[in-house]
């Protein structure tokens, strides 16, 4: 009985341990994170064919270098000013060895005195400048793009979430030439969990949103190759297509083979220029624009709040006049005084209380300090607040009553009064 009860809280103690340790192991895995190169201050040119012969093997790799560097920067050159390498002017190999900064071997093959290589050739992008007539950059850039690399490999899609050749080849992206401002992830941290193959396929816009202000970008590129093999290490072919958005809108397409497993990072790299050259033309014509729908909604429209009008001149305002006298002809006269005053409307009694504090409710035509100077003009002893008025009188009785006003002698119509002056007249 006693292994009973503890057996149900170990075997979920069991599990929790188990998730905790994939997911740690997630995270911690060696298996993942290529950092990109950070090509933002050179300019390259890759894929220079040599074949070049010496006195020996270091004789003959050096002048194929030096030639490298001279039909990479005539490529460079004629791409910057979209013209063709005839019109590329000619450098001597001193000034170039001052604006190279290093040269990629691609493939090569060295002999006793001759090289054959496929290079690569990397400028200073500040050196080479003056010599390529332009800034040194491009000249019109995308806004920020978070791109997200994904492998679809043996009916499994890859991103970030284990290392691939395909994140592999973006990581080595040169992305200085390129039109489009790439953000490319490493993987390490906590990116397996926020890019990965499944977020490409995410319709939500509020998780996209999350995404793209935290990795400071304003639009999403996915970067997909369908990669098929007819046996391991042997012909292989990738379908590439370049997408846009959140709903993985198609830029475009293409297909590239590789002759066997050897050739596949080629292929890739291949394909990698190819999307981005997709993307430029997108870009050039007005395709890549932002989808609305990540931005944030607008706030809600509050309805406007009814303009404030001035009171209207016959408003009355509620007053409480409060009585205090020793007996009710106190009460009596206060009634009599304020029905009489000039702006009263009603008087109202509230509380009659003789001998005591009796309250009464006024509605004036006016403010509070205009009925407290008629109170007071009266022979009231006057206390004034917000919305009450006190009263009372500086003696055993209350104030005497105004006199009446004397009423003005009603003036005689006009006939009357002539037939008055006829009467008075002398009669002949």
């Amino acid at each position: 009985m006693l292994a009973r009860r503890f057996a149900l809280p170990l075997l979920l103690l069991v599990a929790a341990l188990g998730i905790a340790g994939s997911l740690y192991a997630q995270l911690e895995t060696g298996d993942r994170g290529i950092l990109p190169l950070d090509s933002s201050n050179v300019l390259e040119i890759s894929g220079i064919h040599v074949d070049v012969g010496g006195a020996d093997a270091q004789s003959a790799r050096y002048a194929g270098w030096r030639a490298a560097q001279r039909q990479g920067f005539k490529a460079l050159w004629a791409k910057m000013h979209n013209a063709s390498v005839d019109e590329a002017p000619s450098l001597p190999d001193g000034t170039l060895d001052q604006i190279v900064s290093s040269i990629n071997v691609e493939r090569e093959q060295i002999g006793p005195n001759r090289y054959i290589a496929d290079l690569g050739v990397q400028f200073d992008r500040a050196k080479a400048a003056a010599f390529l007539g332009v800034a040194g950059g491009v000249a019109e850039r995308s806004v920020p793009m978070l791109l997200i690399p994904v492998m679809v490999s043996g009916g499994t899609a890859t991103s970030v979430e284990q290392r691939n050749a395909w994140q592999r080849t973006w990581a080595q992206f040169r992305t200085a030439q390129s039109p489009i401002d790439y953000i490319r992830v490493s993987g390490m941290g906590a990116d397996p969990l926020l890019i990965n193959a499944a977020q490409a396929n995410r319709p939500g816009r509020g998780w996209w949103r999350a995404l793209l202000e935290m990795y400071g970008a304003s639009d999403i590129l996915v970067a997909e190759v369908q990669l098929q093999r007819l046996y391991p290490g042997g012909p292989a072919r990738g379908r590439f297509i370049a997408r846009h958005g959140p709903d993985n809108e198609i830029i475009g397409g293409f297909t590239l083979t590789a002759a066997n497993g050897d050739g596949v990072p080629a292929m890739l790299a291949a394909g990698a220029q190819r999307i981005d050259q997709l993307y430029g033309q997108a870009l050039a014509a007005g395709r890549l624009t932002r989808d609305s729908s990540l931005n944030l909604p607008p706030p809600p429209v509050m309805p406007a709040l009814p303009e404030l009008k001035a009171a209207p001149v016959n408003q009355f305002t509620a007053i409480q006049i409060q009585v205090s006298g020793n007996n009710v002809n106190f009460y009596n006269f206060a009634m009599a005084h304020l029905r009489t005053v000039p702006g009263v409307q009603s008087a109202t009694p509230q509380q009659i209380n003789p001998g005591g504090t009796s309250y009464i409710l006024v509605q004036y035509q006016g403010a509070i300090g205009q009925l407290g100077a008629a109170l007071a003009g009266r022979g009231w002893l006057v206390e004034i607040g917000p919305t009450v008025i006190k009263i009372r009188s500086s003696s055993d009785k209350p104030p005497a009553l105004p006199p009446p006003p004397v009423q003005p002698a009603p003036t005689p119509p006009a006939q009357n009064a002539a037939a008055v002056a006829n009467e008075a007249a002398p009669h002949p």
